[in-house]
Formats: structure tokens, sequence, C-alpha cells
């Protein structure tokens, strides 16, 4: 691929996830990550395609960065 610019969007595709796939990493159900899209409880951004729902490798290991508990900055309630 000599296009830099499909070269990309290649590369970011391969980072997208499907719900079943993304709800395996982070180790939950795939209708808690429907209902937490749903509800908004948690700040999980995602991308629908359609009727399909794709999460970023990226934001996923954001999202478990920033839900550390004993982290700094980070409080168990």
């Amino acid at each position: 691929m000599s296009n830099p610019i499909l070269r990309e969007a290649v590369s970011n595709r391969a980072n997208l996830l499907n719900r079943k796939e993304a709800a395996a990493y982070l180790g939950v159900k795939e209708q808690t990550l429907a209902c937490w899209a749903c509800a908004g409880r948690y700040h999980l951004p995602f991308v629908r395609v359609g009727r399909l729902v794709k999460y970023r490798l990226q934001d996923l290991d954001a999202f478990i960065l920033a839900n550390r508990i004993g982290a700094e900055g980070n409080h168990a309630v």
C-alpha cells in the first residue's frame, strides 16, 4: 500500500473491536456493554456503523486505566 491515507485507514480499522470482542477484552458480557452504552453509565466511547457498534482498542485501554481503584487521583467509594 503506497497511499498513506489508505494505510492509516486500514490500521485504524484493525484497532476496532466489535461488541463481543470488546466484552471479552474487558471481561464483561456483551449485554453489559450494551447497557452501559444505552444508560451512559460509564464514559466508554464507541463508534456506530449503521447497526454495528465498534470500540477502539485505545478507548478500551483508556477506560481500564481511568477505572483503576487505588490509582493516583482515584479513590474507592
